[in-house]
């Protein structure tokens, strides 16, 4: 609702924070929820010794697999590009204080599933949220490499260094 909208972009705006709005409600809301898998990918990343090289290849090709996923349901691929696309996912996988980025670095240091959510103390959207993308990955036949392979360390015990080995040794193919 535009009118919506507008009200409460106008009740939120001041000096130092800026709102905008967007119409696309599938892609604002997925590119919320689907970061938080990419930022645990980016903490496991840097928690075994990766740096930022790695880290923004990993950010750029989970910003791909979040908006075709975004896309087979309806997401205007255009909106992931912005504020609740890559701009979410840029502070997300690159902040200490993100509490995905700081679960996945937990499991990049070798930290067990239990041991990491013990010591957080509080919700990690990120490992429910693996599960429902891989899931409707798998229903609507989407490749989603990384959060197949971010599922397999969540769910199925896999080590992060075997999953970031098989994602690298994938039959190579184009970017676009």
């Amino acid at each position: 609702n535009e009118e919506a909208s507008k009200l409460v972009q106008d009740l939120f705006m001041n000096d130092y924070f800026r709102v905008y709005t967007n119409e696309d409600i599938i892609g604002v809301e997925l590119g919320a929820a689907l970061k938080n898998i990419i930022a645990l990918g980016a903490g496991a990343l840097q928690g075994i010794g990766y740096g930022d090289n790695a880290k923004a290849a990993l950010m750029t090709r989970g910003l791909a697999e979040i908006s075709r996923l975004g896309v087979a349901f309806g997401a205007d691929p255009i909106t992931f590009l912005g504020l609740s696309g890559v701009g979410d996912l840029i502070v997300t996988c690159t902040s200490v204080h993100s509490r995905n980025w700081r679960a996945g670095h937990m499991l990049g240091k070798g930290n067990s599933l239990k041991e990491v959510l013990e010591s957080m103390g509080m919700v990690v959207e990120g490992i429910a949220t693996t599960k429902a993308a891989y899931e409707l990955a798998k229903q609507k036949e989407i490749e989603m490499p990384i959060t197949a392979a971010i599922y397999e360390v969540l769910y199925n015990g896999a080590k992060v260094e075997d999953t970031i080995a098989s994602l690298m040794q994938r039959d190579g193919k184009a970017e676009a």
